[in-house]
Order: structure tokens, then C-alpha cells, then sequence
């Protein structure tokens, strides 16, 4: 069995054109150039628990499944298995800190509890509608949420359904991870060696475009020579 690993997990950062890319339990923070077929490595790869001291000595340490950025700036939601914490990530400083959790995913969002989420989340994206977010499980399901104090299960389906744009692509069959670029109602969609980037409108299914599609190294090749990762040994599920 392969130990590689390619992007498990991904959000923007505050910064313009930075985000977190994390491969099990290595990130790097980078600049991803939106628009152009190039990027820059500002830090990394490096290993979560030795950057991120709030993370050390938690389920997160090995890794995190997705994650997405809150609309509460410096916060991001992390999910590894059934498990999921509200996490500064203190993008100016060293102060991390985890405001919530780590706890059950349907602990955090009691909405989800009956669903296929309450077992995982596998990538995860942010809206521009405040405080609505996109998930990914598994396998080929996606849920829009509500996640402020009143939070609440928006829409569930299947990828098509919400995405008919991916319709023949590799992703309607599930996503490896994914990031709300900082160009308004674009989302990067990862999975192994591949990307792609569509255009959305929040809210709705219709009007949305599939702008482009290929390997990842083509589109940043800085973060893409780094891939894959021989550290796909560190377990994905936390189960208990």
C-alpha cells in the first residue's frame, strides 16, 4: 500500500492570495498566484505539531481532514475524523489556540446528526454568504451549512445536484479537499495529483462554470514538486 499523500485539507488565509495547504500532518503556507500558472512556497513544508503549539498534544497533531476559514477573521474550522475544533490560527503571530473543541463533529453541529457528516468531513469551503459553509463527505455527498450561534442544515445532496458543473469530472465522485479563493465565488477542488477551479453563485445551483482543470503541478509548480508526501502512514480516522 502507497504511503503518498497529496492535499488533504486547505482555507485562505487573511493575507491576499495565501493559503493553507496540509498533507496529513506537513501544511505550507503559499501563494497561490490566482489568475496565473505560478506560485510561491512562503513557508514550509513543515510539520503541523512543530509550527502550531495549540495542536501539539491533540487529535490534530497527525493531521487534519479539511478545515475551512471562518467569517470570524483568524478562525478555521478543523475536522479530523469524527472529531472537528474552532482554531485561531494566529496568521500574524504565535499564538495560536483552539476556542472550541476538539469535540464530536455533531457536538459542534448538532444539525448534522443523522447525516453521513457526523462521521466525517473530507473538505469543506467557506461561502461569501456570511456564516454559510460548503462540506464534502466521503464519498459523493455535500452539504450547505449555517454555522453561526443559530447554525443549521441549509441544503444535502449529491455533489451533481449541488455542482452540476463537476458532472463527468473526477470530483462528482468525491473530493479530496478544497479553499475558497480570495477571487469571490471561486473554489479550488483538490483531488490526488489533480485541480480544478469553478466558479459558483452562493445559494443556488445554477450558474456555474468549470473554468479550468489539470494537474496541480502544472498550475503551481513550487507546491506541486513537493507532491506527493511520504507520510500518508500518520491515520487519517480518528475514531474514538
Amino acid at each position: 500500500m502507497s504511503n503518498n499523500s497529496y492535499v488533504t485539507a486547505a482555507f485562505k488565509s487573511t493575507h491576499k492570495n495565501q493559503v493553507y495547504l496540509f498533507m496529513y500532518p506537513e501544511y505550507v503556507l503559499d501563494d497561490y498566484a490566482p489568475g496565473t500558472a505560478t506560485d510561491t512556497i512562503l513557508y514550509g513544508p513543515a510539520y503541523m505539531r512543530d509550527v502550531f503549539s495549540s495542536l501539539k498534544d491533540t487529535v490534530f497533531s497527525r493531521g487534519i481532514d479539511s478545515a475551512f476559514e471562518s467569517q470570524d477573521p483568524g478562525d478555521a474550522y478543523i475536522f479530523i475524523g469524527v472529531h472537528c475544533a474552532k482554531w485561531f490560527y494566529a496568521p500574524d503571530s504565535t499564538n495560536d489556540k483552539i476556542l472550541k473543541g476538539p469535540m464530536y463533529v455533531s457536538d459542534m453541529f448538532p444539525f448534522l446528526k443523522g447525516t453521513e457528516f457526523e462521521n466525517g468531513v473530507f473538505a469543506a469551503f467557506n461561502s461569501t454568504i456570511p456564516y454559510e459553509a460548503y462540506l464534502f463527505s466521503w464519498g459523493n455527498q455535500y452539504a450547505r451549512i449555517n454555522y453561526s450561534d443559530n447554525g443549521h442544515l441549509i441544503t444535502l445532496g449529491t455533489i451533481t445536484q449541488g455542482f452540476p458543473c463537476l458532472k463527468g469530472t473526477i470530483f462528482e465522485k468525491g473530493i479530496d479537499a478544497c479553499f475558497a479563493s480570495h477571487i469571490p465565488n471561486q473554489v479550488y477542488l483538490f483531488k490526488h495529483d489533480s485541480y480544478a477551479l469553478i466558479q459558483y453563485t452562493p445559494g443556488t445551483t445554477s450558474n456555474q462554470t468549470l473554468i479550468n482543470s489539470g494537474k496541480i503541478i502544472d498550475k503551481w509548480p513550487q507546491f506541486g514538486s513537493l507532491l506527493p508526501r511520504d507520510n500518508a502512514n500518520h491515520l487519517k480516522l480518528v475514531t474514538n
